[in-house]
């Protein structure tokens, strides 16, 4: 059964595919909330099953099952391959978690700078005007919630535009985003193929924010042309904003330009059981996992002479 925690660790490099189809088939803010709990649960199902194969390479060593109260070591039909694995799952785990504290440290410091920038200049409502050269717009998590933009994007664009952009930005902050990719960051720290996932997240999140705000406005093309022309304006300029700060500027623009442009109804929803592969793989990957943790905790418990064989 040992094998069975392979599978949470190979099915995340099949997600980004199904990740891809999932938002192409589903409406944008539905095509978020599958994406973003599938991106976790696979994530949940991965780290589940490294630290199984850890905690078996440890109690298959003598001092460590002593330790751990059992009678002998613990012994799998893959003997030979458990300390390797378990050596690997080490290193692999270690990796992952040094890494996303560096990055939690990073955004954690860029959310407080971007708090204190917002705090500091007088607001108008929600909107938060700064004096930057560097044309920027994002949603700012938190409380209250801002919509920060800079002077120099104000310049790029005209009042209706304008208007298109904070509508955009207030579907963000209203319906609270920057979980859904802060989930979506925390994830991909958990296995490579899952980056593309995020990826994935973050498109639907902003063309969710697009449709919010091509209804809010009554015109798609202008707000196509808004968003069009802020990430023109700011494709060259540094942004500091945190990566779970979600920003009308950022993912494929020409990809959502397009969207927005195309008939309102959007793609045919024709083979929608493509759109649930991804589906399909997360409930695989988390069954495996499971049964593969319940097998390692029964044959523990055998160890420990708590049930019979």
């Amino acid at each position: 059964m040992t094998a069975l925690l392979l599978v949470p660790l190979i099915l995340p490099f099949l997600a980004p595919g199904p990740s891809r189809r999932t938002l192409d088939r589903l409406a944008p803010a539905t095509a978020l909330r599958v994406l973003t709990a599938s991106v976790v649960a696979l994530a949940g199902a991965c780290v589940a099953a490294l630290g199984a194969l850890v905690l078996t390479g440890l109690l298959s060593i003598p001092a460590f099952a002593s330790l751990g109260e059992l009678i002998h070591p613990l012994h799998t039909p893959s003997d030979r391959l458990v300390l390797p694995l378990a050596a690997a799952a080490t290193g692999v785990l270690t990796v992952s978690v040094l890494t996303l504290v560096r990055s939690a440290f990073r955004q954690v410091r860029a959310l407080r700078t971007a708090r204190t920038q917002a705090d500091r200049r007088p607001a108008a409502g929600d909107l938060c005007v700064v004096d930057s050269p560097h044309p920027d717009a994002y949603a700012l998590p938190g409380r209250p919630h801002r919509i920060v933009v800079t002077t120099a994007l104000l310049r790029s664009l005209n009042p209706a535009e304008r208007e298109a952009l904070f509508a955009h930005e207030r579907a963000h902050n209203r319906a609270g985003h920057h979980y859904f990719l802060a989930a979506a960051e925390l994830a991909a720290h958990c296995h490579p193929a899952l980056r593309a996932v995020r990826d994935s997240v973050r498109l639907a999140a902003e063309r969710a924010a697009d449709e919010a705000a091509a209804e809010a406005v009554g015109d798609r093309r202008l707000t196509a042309t808004a968003i069009a022309r802020a990430a023109l304006a700011g494709h060259a300029s540094p942004s500091t904003r945190p990566v779970f700060a979600p920003a009308a500027t950022t993912g494929p623009v020409p990809q959502r330009v397009a969207a927005l442009l195309a008939p309102a109804g959007g793609p045919p929803r024709t083979a929608r059981w493509t759109a649930f592969l991804l589906v399909a793989c997360t409930v695989v990957s988390l069954a495996a996992g499971t049964a593969g943790v319940v097998d390692i905790h029964h044959k523990v418990e055998i160890a420990q002479g708590e049930s019979g064989p």
